[in-house]
């Protein structure tokens, strides 16, 4: 009988889009965060996070104005680079921090929508915004970090995305989960990388976060080469 650790061919997955995943994780998220944001002291959203040279209220400030945007539509070109990003929170720098998380309630709850409706593009911002409520989570040294109840909705975007991105294929045989999560897409000539951890690292992994005080096996890839938001 076949266990988790057994070396065997694991066929690569050609992803059906199910539009309304994002939706869930936003929802979901929503739910799980903003109690959080609501009862953590004025001072704690200045503490920096994983992301240069923003801090907690500036990944929030960024995360609001991101959602809202797709949900009105604006959605010029160049809209989410690093410029035009910077610029979002700059506009939102005198907004007191409630204002800043009502904005952000309104995205989580409305982007959704906006985001079934189209081709898949912005799938990945909705796995982004996730992946920005564990920079918060860490900054302000909450638990659940990169992983929490919205992990299984999480790790399927992942997929998705690291597809879209062209980052070489992997199979991650994650801690405490069944098959191997098959991700990215095939090199040809080049077998499938091989991760072994746990999923807030490979999260890490993924979305260039710290992997300071982790441990991880990686195998047939480097790190930079999964990165996939650059």
């Amino acid at each position: 009988m076949e266990t988790v650790g057994d070396v065997r061919e694991v066929r690569e997955v050609r992803e059906v889009r199910d539009p309304w995943l994002p939706d869930l994780l936003l929802r979901t998220e929503r739910d799980a965060l903003l109690p959080l944001l609501r009862r953590t002291p004025e001072a704690s959203y200045g503490l920096r996070t994983a992301c240069p040279g923003w801090t907690a209220r500036d990944v929030l400030a960024h995360c609001a104005a991101a959602l809202v945007r797709i949900v009105e539509g604006r959605l010029e070109e160049g809209v989410f680079l690093p410029a035009a990003n910077a610029a979002d929170v700059a506009e939102r720098a005198d907004w007191p921090v409630p204002r800043i998380i009502e904005e952000l309630e309104r995205g989580l709850t409305e982007a959704g929508a906006a985001i079934a409706a189209g081709d898949g593009t912005l799938d990945a911002v909705a796995l982004g915004e996730w992946i920005h409520a564990g920079d918060v989570r860490e900054a302000f040294g909450a638990p659940g970090a990169y992983g929490g109840g919205s992990l299984a909705l999480a790790l399927p975007l992942l997929r998705t995305t690291s597809r879209k991105r062209d980052t070489p294929r992997l199979l991650a045989d994650i801690d405490g989960h069944g098959a191997p999560l098959d991700l990215g897409s095939t090199v040809p000539g080049r077998p499938p990388a091989r991760f072994k951890g746990d999923a807030a690292t490979l999260i890490r992994l993924y979305s260039g976060r710290p992997l300071v005080g982790t441990r991880y096996a990686l195998e047939g890839a480097v790190e930079a080469e999964l990165l996939i938001y650059r």
